[in-house]
C-alpha cells in the first residue's frame, strides 16, 4: 500500500491555510500547515513533504524565496504557487522557478486538486 502524500500548505493568512487544509483532508490527503516559509524550513518532517503549496506574497520570506531555499537544500518536491496578485508578472516568475502549477486566488476546489494531481504525477481524477 502506498503512503498518503503529505502536502505542505504555506500561507500567512490563517483562514486560507485552514480552509485549504480542510479541503485537502476531505480528499484523504495528509496536510501540514505552516504560517510561513521559515516554519516549513525548520520542520523536522520537511523530508517527508511530497508537495508544497505556497502563497506568493507573505511577510519575511515570500513564496519564491521559499522555493529557492528548498532547492538550495536539494529538496525537489513540486511547488504550487498561489496568489491574489497574479496580474503582476508572478506567473512568469513562478514558471521560471519551476512551478508545478500557478493559481490565482480565489480558485475553485477542482483547480487546486487538478494542480496537486499534476504536481504528484497522478492521473486526472485520482484524488
Amino acid at each position: 500500500m502506498n503512503a498518503t502524500p503529505v502536502i505542505a500548505i504555506v500561507d500567512d493568512d490563517a483562514a486560507v491555510r485552514h480552509a485549504m487544509g480542510r479541503l485537502l483532508r476531505a480528499f484523504d490527503l495528509a496536510v501540514e500547515l505552516y504560517a510561513g516559509g521559515p516554519e516549513l524550513l525548520a520542520s523536522p518532517s520537511i523530508d517527508g513533504i511530497a508537495c508544497v503549496i505556497t502563497d506568493v506574497q507573505m511577510p519575511g520570506m515570500n513564496g519564491f524565496a521559499l522555493s529557492d531555499a528548498l532547492r538550495a537544500r536539494g529538496l525537489r518536491m513540486p511547488v504550487i504557487f498561489m496568489t491574489a496578485f497574479d496580474k503582476q508578472g508572478y506567473e512568469q516568475r513562478a514558471q521560471a522557478a519551476g512551478a508545478a502549477c500557478f493559481i490565482g486566488k480565489p480558485f475553485e476546489d477542482t483547480e487546486i486538486i487538478r494542480c496537486i494531481e499534476q504536481a504528484l504525477g497522478l492521473p486526472g481524477e485520482t484524488l
